[in-house]
Order: C-alpha cells, then sequence, then structure tokens
C-alpha cells in the first residue's frame, strides 16, 4: 500500500487490505489514515463525510465479526498513544485509545498501579478492547469497559465529546451507552479508566471432572474473587483456575516451568495437536483426552496482569455468548450433551467465565448477572455447524453474544435481549444521522 503525509502532518494511504486475527474477515478499504492527535483524527472524519466515505477506527483486528470492517475510510490509531495523565486523588488514569492493553498494564505496573480485572489476553488496544466488550472473570469485578470513568470521541459532524457519569443527564447518557459503543458513536479517542494501587494475586489451576465442577459451580464461583475453568469436549476433564487476592509474597511461576507450560505445551504441542486434528478428524477425541491431561496443578502469587492474561498464538475463531449466571450449568449440560450425540469432533476447549450485572446499555452483562460461554475452533477447520448448533442453545437461554465474536443475530433479536436496546439506537440517530460509521455488521446488529 502506497501512503503519503497531508499538509496536518497525518498519514493516509490507499488500495490497502486490511484482515484480522483470525483470518476469517477481509476488508479493502478506500484509503487509510493514521491521525497524530485528535485534531488530526476530526479532520479525517470530516474529510472522508465530504468525500462521501464511511469510517471506522480498527485496532488490533482481534475481533472475529467485521465490526471494524470498512470499503471507505480505516482509522488506524496506532499513534494515538500513551498515558495523558494519572490522577492520584481520583485514582484514574487517562489514556490515548490507540494505547496496547499490554503497554498500559506496563505502565501502571511502574507507577505502583493496577486495573481491577483484566480480561485473558493484553494484545488489544483500550478502545477496542472496551468498544467490543472484552471482559476477563469475575465474582465482583466485571468488564474492561466498566472500569472506565470518562471518554473523549469525535462524533459525525467532526467535533470532539466528553463524556462521564458525573456529567449532564446527556453526558451520562453518552457516557453508559459509549462505554461499549461498537463504534457506532464515533471515534473514541481517550479513556479514563479506574485504577488502583498494585496487588498481588493468587493462582490455583489444577484439573478436575466436569461433573464435579458442574455440580460445585455455585460454590466455586461464591469462595472465588474469579473462577474459570476450560472443559475439554470429547472427555469428562477440565482445567479450572481460581484467582484471589493475596498478601504475598510474590512466587512467581519459575521461568523453566513458564515456558514449558504456557508456550511449549500450551502453544507449541497445541499448535501442533491441532494441525493433526484437522489434517484427521477422527484422532480428535484422543487428543483432546491427552490435552486435557497434560498441564498438571500449580499454584504461583505475581502482580494482575501477570496472572490474568496468558500467551495465545495458537490462531482460531471462536463464538461467545453470554446467559444468565443462573443457567450456566444447565447449558453447559445441553452443549456437552450436543457434543456426545453429534458427528463432530472439537479440538479447542470451551472457556467458561463470570461477570457481575452493569450498568452499560449493550454490555452483555446489563442488568444482570452473568456467565460467558465461548466455543472455539482452530483456523482453517470448519466451525460453521459447531457455531451453529451451539448458538442454538445458547438463543434458547436468551444468550447475548459477544460483539466481537461470531454470531448470526439481528437488531431484531438484540431489541428482545437488550431491555435499553432502545435507548442506544435513539442516541446513534442523534449523533450520526446519516450513519457515517456504518458497515454491514452495524447494519445487521443495530439496524438501518
Amino acid at each position: 500500500m502506497s501512503s503519503t503525509r497531508t499538509a496536518s502532518g497525518m498519514t493516509s494511504g490507499k488500495n490497502g487490505t486490511w484482515r484480522n486475527w483470525g483470518g476469517n474477515v477481509l476488508a479493502r478499504p478506500a484509503r487509510e489514515v493514521t491521525p497524530a492527535s485528535v485534531d488530526e483524527l476530526a479532520e479525517a472524519v470530516r474529510r472522508a463525510a465530504e468525500d462521501g466515505l464511511r469510517v471506522k477506527a480498527v485496532g488490533t483486528g482481534h475481533s472475529f465479526t467485521s465490526i471494524a470492517a470498512t470499503d471507505g475510510v480505516l482509522i488506524r490509531p496506532q499513534l494515538l498513544t500513551g498515558i495523558r495523565s494519572i490522577d492520584r486523588d481520583a485514582m484514574t488514569v487517562t489514556v490515548e485509545a490507540g494505547t496496547p492493553l499490554k503497554r498500559l498494564n506496563l505502565a501502571l505496573a511502574r507507577e505502583g498501579l493496577s486495573l481491577t480485572n483484566m480480561g485473558d489476553i493484553m494484545d488489544q488496544t483500550v478502545s477496542g478492547a472496551t468498544s467490543t466488550g472484552t471482559h476477563g472473570t469475575g465474582r465482583d469485578s466485571a468488564s474492561i469497559a466498566a472500569q472506565i470513568q470518562g471518554l473523549e470521541m469525535v462524533t459525525a459532524d467532526g467535533s470532539v465529546l466528553t463524556c462521564s457519569e458525573q456529567g449532564t443527564d446527556e453526558e451520562r447518557a453518552l457516557f453508559a451507552a459509549a462505554r461499549i459503543g461498537l463504534g457506532a458513536l464515533g471515534v473514541v479517542t481517550a479513556i479514563t479508566f479506574a485504577v488502583e494501587p498494585i496487588f498481588l494475586l493468587t493462582a490455583r489451576e489444577e484439573p478436575m471432572p466436569f461433573d464435579r465442577v458442574l455440580a460445585d459451580f455455585d460454590e466455586l464461583w461464591t469462595e472465588n474473587e474469579h473462577f474459570e475453568f476450560y472443559w475439554f469436549p470429547h472427555t469428562g476433564s477440565t482445567n479450572t483456575k481460581r484467582n484471589n487476592r493475596s498478601a504475598g509474597p510474590e512466587q512467581p511461576v519459575g521461568r523453566l516451568r513458564g515456558w514449558f507450560e504456557d508456550e511449549f505445551l500450551s502453544n507449541g504441542v497445541f499448535q501442533a495437536a491441532n494441525w493433526v486434528g484437522r489434517a484427521v478428524p477422527p484422532t480428535v477425541p484422543a487428543i483432546a483426552r491427552i490435552s486435557s491431561k497434560a498441564l498438571s496443578a500449580r499454584t504461583y502469587t505475581d502482580t494482575p496482569y501477570k496472572v490474568f492474561t496468558s500467551p495465545r498464538r495458537v490462531r482460531f475463531v471462536e463464538m461467545e455468548y453470554a446467559v444468565p449466571r443462573e443457567a450456566v450449568v444447565e447449558t453447559l449440560r445441553e452443549l456437552r450433551t450436543m457434543v456426545d450425540r453429534s458427528r463432530l469432533r472439537i479440538s479447542f476447549p470451551v472457556e467458561v467465565r463470570t461477570a457481575p450485572a452493569d450498568d452499560i446499555t449493550l454490555s452483555t452483562a446489563s442488568g444482570r448477572d452473568t456467565a460467558y460461554i465461548a466455543v472455539h475452533m482452530f483456523r482453517g477447520t470448519p466451525y460453521q455447524a459447531y457455531f451453529t448448533a451451539a448458538e442454538r442453545i445458547f438463543t434458547a437461554h436468551e444468550g447475548r453474544p459477544h460483539w466481537g465474536k461470531i454470531h448470526t443475530r439481528d437488531a431484531e433479536y438484540f431489541s428482545r435481549v437488550y431491555p435499553r436496546f432502545g435507548e442506544f439506537t435513539a442516541l446513534r440517530d442523534r449523533l450520526d444521522p446519516d450513519r457515517l460509521f456504518r458497515n454491514d455488521y452495524l447494519r445487521r446488529v443495530l439496524g438501518p
């Protein structure tokens, strides 16, 4: 792709091809823009409107939906990075929207600070992660977007808006929606997060029978600040992880054991096993049984981002649904029955996490305590039959799909499972009446 520098200093290009991390979404924007300031971004938005082009901002492409795809102007935020300010009295940090979560976590740790909860990877930009509802697991602490205290964004007319819980009624309504805005309300340029003094987490990882996890799920959830598990289809086995705050001392995973388990086994050997399973599907159940026993129990204590996150180098595609927490055990039993009765061969584990109810308009946890069930398939393996069957189960429990992961739901469905769906679309009508930020995905999930 060729690129030029505009009079304002902004980098732009034509005829580029963009592909997401999972490799299942491809876009060819008319031009790409890499603004170095909020003013340059606002100029790019105004110019796109003048040229009759749609606008989408893209992060690192970790969404499996086409939420960031466009044939218009693709805005890349990699020059909008870094911490703007830290307010130790308010315990907040304001960060540029293109900052990768990894860089934010490292910078906060140097300042003796931390986010309260995180997802399981930190490759995304802060705006991409929050705009799609990225979350980890937590009994009391919610998604990354739920930790936002303030937002700055460029809207369709090129103006810069700020909003927070402390603003006017209009600003509070915008804040409730824009924390998970799907890129439909504007381009986020800065985010203010709540932070706290850095703390230690003790992680206890151990295998556990699937039936025992289901029988004891409420107890495991109640007794741990952060509980999650991975079930290996075609087996009765899971790997569980319990993270709780600790007074220390710090006892990280040893370097050799960490490399062997987190890199060699969980990435290298696991990828090789998936290559075999993709080439010879009948081997998958045997591979699943071996995979479920590959990792031994371990306990370690470390700073939060080192406990919450893990390296993910094996490429896959994913569907994840949020169901009411009280429905998770029944949903998982139905999922297991479906897999057992089918001819499907599933080489990737099913991931289960939780989140408390929040007040974000289109959060998958909006208004209800939530459990997340994520199904995956190795990249290049046909996934449609598995995902279709799983989705039928999830939607029967009023599931809400992750905005950045594969699903087939539309605006009519979302208007039923999100009580405040109309609030979001009304705000979109006001902020972007000409649908400058529209693409095919938003047309489907939000309506025309």
